[in-house]
């Protein structure tokens, strides 16, 4: 009887392993050069994980994540946008880059200056780094 206890458990913990490695875990953004994860429960204690390969399964392991971020070498903020219903609320020039803080359907947000944010889009002279809700740590 014993013997059957231990293999039920066995087995269910294995099903249970193997679900997590088939069940998708949804990204905010299409994997970009990499893929970030903001784990904690503010920008203070906020952690960055990022995933050398396969963000999904990364993701599934992580617990209190609190934003996503991803770094592309094409990108066209209009057409992205349009896809993530997305709404330039701000925008921030500095010396090296573009910064636009915007409203989008996607799960993570902040509160700057009165408004509502979760998406970040940080334009460079070569790469684009996007985040939701904002990208924490610099860039």
């Amino acid at each position: 009887m014993r013997f059957l206890k231990l293999l039920s458990v066995t087995v269910l913990a294995a099903a249970f392993i193997a679900a997590l490695a088939v069940v998708p875990s949804k990204l905010c953004f299409e994997n970009g050069e990499s893929y970030t994860f903001f784990c904690g429960d503010s920008s203070k204690n906020c952690k960055e994980v990022t995933a050398v390969s396969n963000a999904e399964f990364t993701k599934l392991l992580l617990q209190d994540v609190c934003g996503e971020s991803t770094v592309y070498r094409n990108f066209n903020l209009e057409e992205y946008l349009e896809t993530v219903n997305g709404e330039i609320i701000f925008v921030e020039e500095l010396s090296d880059s573009v910064n636009y803080y915007c409203k989008a359907d996607l799960p993570y947000s902040v509160n700057l200056y009165g408004e509502e944010i979760n998406l970040h889009v940080c334009i460079k002279q070569d790469t684009v780094k996007v985040a939701s809700p904002i990208i924490f740590g610099g860039y």
